[in-house]
């Protein structure tokens, strides 16, 4: 089920100790995020959407496009220093935003409840809080984890090339 979007002054309600250009870059995610998970109030409702689920109604392409805007968060994370347990969990996010998302139908609405974007950055901002609990990641991690995204990026455009040719061959207009 999907929550109101928080006010202002809850997104900063714990103090994080953060450089000017930390916080600067920590801003912008939290912008991203709440663009991608709760840009639109939905009128009589205390609900939100954001442009992530909208984007996953065009087939493929559209969650591909989702997936490279979540995994900016999941890179920033990354340059913060988050451990690699965070950034597994949020992996695991994007995963699980991008391959129950790209099916199709019922993919489309658990992408209007499923905020993986707004999980992530409650991760980062846990982390950031208590900085000394956690170890930085390792470059090899990132570059895992990319390969993971990059595969399912490609994967979803491969499926999208695939179903327009299946869709041709059954169409006597093409």
């Amino acid at each position: 089920m999907t929550r109101p979007a928080p006010s202002a002054p809850e997104v900063h309600s714990t103090e994080l100790r953060l450089s000017p250009s930390e916080r600067r870059r920590y801003d912008r995610l939290e912008r991203l995020a709440l663009l991608l998970d709760d840009a639109f109030p939905i009128p009589g409702t205390s609900w939100r959407i954001g442009i992530d689920p909208l984007l996953g109604l065009a087939p493929g392409v559209g969650d591909a496009l989702g997936a490279a805007a979540s995994a900016w968060i999941l890179i920033e994370a990354v340059r913060f220093g988050v451990s690699r347990a965070v950034l597994l969990r949020m992996l695991y996010n994007i995963v699980v935003d991008t391959a129950v998302g790209a099916v199709p139908g019922a993919g489309d609405l658990f992408d209007f409840a499923w905020k993986s974007d707004s999980k992530n950055m409650t991760l980062l901002r846990r982390h950031l809080a208590q900085p000394g609990e956690t170890r930085r990641a390792s470059r090899l991690l990132l570059a895992g984890v990319l390969l993971v995204i990059a595969i399912m990026t490609v994967g979803s455009v491969v499926a999208v090339v695939w179903l327009v040719k299946y869709l041709a061959t059954l169409s006597p207009l093409f």
